[in-house]
């Protein structure tokens, strides 16, 4: 493979890793056993709503913002290769 093409595996890969993070969190982040309306009455669900749309905001907003050095996507390759299936994994058994 060229080098483009590799950036191009890269920054899909890493997108696809930061996507999984994101639904992962949000999943977690949902209230146990209460509506999303209710669940300001418990704290500990208010709290965890929270922290929870602010990590995914942060991670949503790193989906966008990545390094333009071609090296950087390149290494994503293999991190990606290893990560992406089993961050997958990780939401199908979460789900």
């Amino acid at each position: 493979m060229d080098d483009t093409h590799m950036r191009f595996l890269g920054l899909v890969l890493r997108t696809l890793f930061l996507i999984v993070v994101v639904v992962v969190t949000a999943r977690v982040a949902t209230p146990q056993n209460e509506s999303l309306w209710t669940a300001y009455d418990t704290p500990a669900d208010l709290f965890r709503i929270i922290l929870g749309a602010t990590v995914c905001i942060v991670v949503a907003f790193q989906i966008f913002r990545y390094s333009r050095n071609p090296a950087d996507m390149r290494n994503w390759v293999p991190i990606g290769l290893a990560v992406v299936p089993l961050a997958v994994i990780c939401a199908v058994v979460i789900w």
